[in-house]
Parts: C-alpha cells; sequence; structure tokens
C-alpha cells in the first residue's frame, strides 16, 4: 500500500466529522485508536454472513466461523514473529492477558520469590503483581524512573536476582512514550533463570515487534489500540512455558475430558479461552493486522517519529509547558504527557475539546508515574499512522488559548 497519509485518513470515517464546529483533531489513540472501514466491514460481514459459535459444530457456518477465528490466530502469530499460531492466546484485553499470567505462571510462587516491574507500569502490570504477592507471600520490586523519564538500570543486578521468578516491565510508557531497552533486562534474566515478560499495548501498535529478537518469555498488547475491535487482546507466550501452566479460567473449549471426579485439559492456547471467545473481534483484528501489514510497520514508525519530532518542537513554543519523558525523539515514542503552569489538566483538556483537539487528563492508569514527577495528573496527545501536522499545529493553537483563558 505505502504510506499515503491523505489515502490512510480517508479510511478512517470518524475523522471527517466535527466537534463543537471544529474539524476533529484526535490525539488519544494511546487511549483508544480509531478502526478504518476495512475493519468496520469486516466484522459487519462476520455478523452478516458467517456467525456461528467455534469448535463445536460441523455445519457450515460453524466451520466458516472456526476458520476465521483461527485465521485471525494465525495472522497475529505472523504479524508478532510466533514460532506457531499456538502461541497465541485470546484475552478480553492486556489486562485479562497479564493476569493470565500472574494467576497461571504466578500459582508456583512462594515466600521469598520476587517479582520485579517498574514505576512507569500501567496500574494493569502493577495490581496484579501485588495481588500475587498478597496471595503467595511472595515480594514485589521495581526499576525506578529518572529524571528524563528513562528507566534506571543501575540498580537493574541488584533487583534481578536469584529470587526472582519474573521480570514484567512495560515496553513503551503509555505516560512517558520511553521505549525500553529490553537485553540488559533479559541477559540478566537469563543469568538468574527468571522469565520476562513486556507490556507491549503501546508498541505493538507502533513498531515492528519480533518476539524471537526480544528474547522474551511472554507479550501482552490488546486489540483496541491498534485499529481493531474492543473486548480483545492478545497473550503471545512460549510454546513450552505455556504448555506447563495450569488453566487460568475454566469451563467449556478448554476441556479434553470431564468426569464428575476430574477434569483434564486441552493443549494451549484453547486451556486459556474458556467459555464462548470473541470471535467478531478476533476477525477484525485479524483485519486491522492486514491494514497494518499491508502499508508496513517500518513505515508507520518512521511517519510516528517525524510527527513525534515535530510535535516535541512544536510545543517547546508554549510558554509554561513542561514534557514528562524523553524530550528528543530519540527512544521514544509517540505519546507526549505535559503540564501547563497553572492550568489543572482537567481545565487544559475541556477548553482544547471546545476547540475539537481531543487529548486524554488524569493520571492515565499510572498514578505511581505521576507521583515520581510530582503531579496529581497530566495531559497527554498522543498520535498514531492518521496524524497530521496539522492537528499538531491545532494543539498547540489550543493550548495558547488555555493560556489566555487562564492567564
Amino acid at each position: 500500500m505505502g504510506f499515503d497519509i491523505e489515502k490512510i485518513r480517508k479510511d478512517f470515517p470518524i475523522l471527517g466529522r466535527e466537534v463543537n464546529g471544529y474539524p476533529v483533531a484526535y490525539l488519544d489513540s494511546a487511549n483508544t485508536s480509531q478502526k478504518p472501514r476495512q475493519v468496520l466491514e469486516a466484522l459487519e460481514e462476520h455478523y452478516t454472513w458467517h456467525n456461528a459459535n467455534v469448535a463445536r459444530s460441523v455445519h457450515t457456518l460453524g466451520t466458516e466461523s472456526t476458520t476465521a477465528y483461527e485465521g485471525a490466530r494465525a495472522k497475529l502469530a505472523t504479524f508478532i514473529g510466533a514460532t506457531s499460531p499456538d502461541e497465541i492466546v485470546f484475552t478480553k484485553n492486556s489486562t485479562e492477558a497479564i493476569n493470565l499470567v500472574a494467576h497461571s505462571y504466578g500459582a508456583r510462587l512462594r515466600p521469598g520469590d520476587e517479582i520485579v516491574i517498574s514505576e512507569m507500569e500501567h496500574h494493569s502490570n502493577i495490581v496484579p503483581w501485588q495481588l500475587l504477592c498478597e496471595r503467595t507471600g511472595a515480594t514485589l520490586r521495581w526499576f525506578g524512573v529518572t529524571d528524563e523519564g528513562r528507566l534506571d538500570l543501575s540498580t537493574l543486578d541488584d533487583l534481578v536476582n536469584e529470587r526472582t521468578k519474573l521480570v514484567s516491565v512495560v515496553h513503551m510508557s503509555n505516560t512517558l512514550g520511553t521505549i525500553n531497552p529490553t537485553e540488559d533486562i533479559v541477559r540478566r534474566a537469563r543469568e538468574v533463570g527468571a522469565l520476562v515478560m513486556l507490556d507491549c499495548s503501546q508498541s505493538v501498535p507502533h513498531l515492528p515487534v519480533d518476539v524471537a529478537a526480544l528474547g522474551v518469555d511472554f507479550i501482552a498488547f490488546t486489540g483496541h489500540k491498534m485499529l481493531g475491535p474492543t473486548g480483545i487482546g492478545v497473550l503471545w507466550g512460549r510454546g513450552e512455558i505455556l504448555a506447563d501452566m495450569p488453566p487460568f479460567l475454566g469451563g467449556g473449549s478448554m476441556i479434553e475430558t470431564v468426569t464428575m471426579e476430574k477434569t483434564t485439559y486441552m493443549a494451549p492456547p484453547a486451556r486459556f479461552e474458556a467459555g464462548t471467545p470473541p470471535i467478531a473481534e478476533a476477525v477484525g483484528l485479524g483485519a486491522a493486522v492486514d491494514y497494518l501489514t499491508a502499508i508496513g510497520m517500518p513505515a508507520i514508525a518512521e511517519h510516528e517519529r517525524e510527527i513525534t519530532g515535530y510535535a516535541l518542537d512544536a510545543l517547546s513554543t508554549v510558554d509554561g509547558l513542561r514534557i514528562f519523558g524523553p524530550t528528543v525523539p530519540v527512544g521514544r515514542g509517540g505519546t507526549i504527557s505535559f503540564d501547563l503552569a497553572g492550568v489543572h489538566p482537567h481545565d487544559v483538556g475541556q477548553v482544547l475539546d471546545s476547540l475539537g483537539v481531543e487529548v486524554r487528563v488524569g493520571h492515565h492508569c499510572a498514578r505511581p508515574t505521576c507521583v515520581r514527577f510530582g503531579v496529581p495528573a497530566m495531559t497527554r496527545a498522543s498520535f498514531y499512522l492518521y496524524t497530521t501536522r496539522q492537528e499538531i499545529d491545532a494543539l498547540v493553537q489550543g493550548l495558547n488559548q488555555v493560556r489566555k483563558v487562564f492567564a
């Protein structure tokens, strides 16, 4: 397809609407991405012509639905470089994928064992591990964050030690935009026999991600941030590790045999997909993968590097604006959080919305990160393949209007 932003934008009906009389400038893709018509049409076609449950029926509609569902799994495996589609577990979202690992792999933890996370995590990569430690008596430890918004790896050899069973860190921060280097973490984890999990909710939609190259054991990501529907996420895990993990939820489809006395379980991924799965959502996510693949993830990443550099330069012209995280477009993605001196982020967001500029305000489900930088909340602008320089200009003009209103 190649990268033609005007052509791309025509695929997204919502980008043609107005908000409060202004052309919409959607700068909240880290929250949820917009959907191209190709994804919307795939959902409509599935429900219109192929709707049936999967892995249960031998009739034509059931076979078509199963083929589409498993076809989506195969597309996801190729997209992230998995060895086999059987390493792809469909979940509700990244949160459920992380909880699956915490409950299933985490069941083996004992007092004295340690889990390592970081201070820049989304709550979804904090709370499940806190709950696991409460259940098992294990200990939670974490990396700090530098003033520049980078992961502080100076304590790596102390934090990741012979007691460490799992390191789970974000690949790209949903608040700071930081892309975390993983090589040293993986190397150290291997030295002590620990596993490594990455929260790739913000990286898989925006960068080429190859699980073999990363060398980790699990990654989690979600469909709605990568042009797909809500209600579907992905856990990728190494096949041999998944095969050694007990079920997360019990019910239909994950069983091999059931008697009143005992149940045996299917091999992964079915073992972890109890009940009727998100069938149409998987089909929609498969269509999103087709769309992203046709454009090319390297081209998308390059566009976002360019637009992020433009945004960092443009925002530097706004008086009283403080950016949290890296202030250069190196080792970071297209998510920029900031504070405007003397104005609460909620007020910033309301004024921007009145001008058609859609950003997110609050602690972004990453309150410890806000605490680290001494603020109760942040304003966040986040970009994607459809973001234009004109939208960045609208953001900067809006922020200057905010300053006038609250002068």
